[in-house]
Parts: structure tokens; C-alpha cells; sequence
């Protein structure tokens, strides 16, 4: 008989878990009229002191920078950033938020609490607090052993 692959189904529940998250995630920010890929962008710009560069955000975003490129023209389309000039060298564009992608981020906020509260609704205070620091030790893997 077969023993059960633990990991394998560890990483399996992880995965499903990743899913289901997305879909809660999507769900809350449909009203807002976000995709996640936008609402990542929206907030990582706003960690910048002063706009970025795309290529900046694509380092960041740890993404090819024709990707950021899509996201920019669908948030610009929308009137949530817009492409700004460099004033030390104006052959180089940075992205600036603008007032609606500030609004936008407040809004971000609100249902990025609502869909966590909806995925740990079945978590007491302790295990929140004991799920949080398995993450945290998941995350904190010495680069030399990182994916």
C-alpha cells in the first residue's frame, strides 16, 4: 500500500488555497473595477517616493516590462495613473498615481480586509496569529535556498 505523499498534498492544499484566495480576491475587487494584476501595480506605485520608471515597476513587480506596459495603458485608460515626463531627462516616462488611482487604492484597502476577513473567517485569534508566523517562516528562507 501507498504511503500519502505529505508534501504533495501540503503543496496541494497550498495551491488550492492560492485559488481560492484569487477568487475572493477578484470577487471584491469586480465593484471597484480592478483586476489584481492592476491593483498590485496601483500598489507598488504607491511605495515609490516619487514616480518610477516602468522598468522599475517591472523589476519590482518581478515581471517582463511589456506586462507592466499593459497594465499602465488599461490604469490610463481608466484615469488611475498617467505617464509623466521625467524633469531630469524628459526622454524617460515615470508613472505617477493621479486622484482617481488614489481613490482607487482606499477602495483597494477596504476590500483587500473584506476578502481576507471572508478567507479567515473560520480562524480564531490564536490561529490567525500561528498562521501568520508559519508564513512568515516560509517567506523567510535564506536566498541560497529560494525557488
Amino acid at each position: 500500500m501507498d504511503t500519502p505523499d505529505a508534501d504533495g498534498l501540503l503543496a496541494e492544499q497550498l495551491l488550492r488555497l492560492t485559488r481560492r484566495l484569487h477568487r475572493i480576491q477578484k470577487r471584491h475587487l469586480v465593484p471597484i473595477g480592478i483586476t489584481p494584476a492592476q491593483s498590485r501595480l496601483l500598489r507598488t506605485l504607491a511605495q515609490y517616493d516619487t514616480p518610477p520608471r516602468m522598468a522599475d515597476l517591472a523589476q519590482h513587480l518581478e515581471v517582463v516590462p511589456r506586462a507592466v506596459t499593459s497594465l499602465v495603458d488599461a490604469l490610463e485608460a481608466s484615469d488611475h495613473v498617467r505617464r509623466v515626463p521625467d524633469p531630469a531627462n524628459r526622454r524617460v516616462i515615470r508613472i505617477e498615481l493621479t486622484d482617481t488611482g488614489r481613490k482607487a487604492l482606499r477602495e483597494l484597502r477596504s476590500a483587500r480586509r473584506a476578502a481576507a476577513e471572508d478567507i479567515l473567517a473560520p480562524l480564531d485569534a490564536e490561529q490567525r496569529e500561528q498562521l501568520g508566523g508559519l508564513l512568515n517562516a516560509l517567506f523567510d528562507v535564506p536566498e541560497g535556498r529560494r525557488c
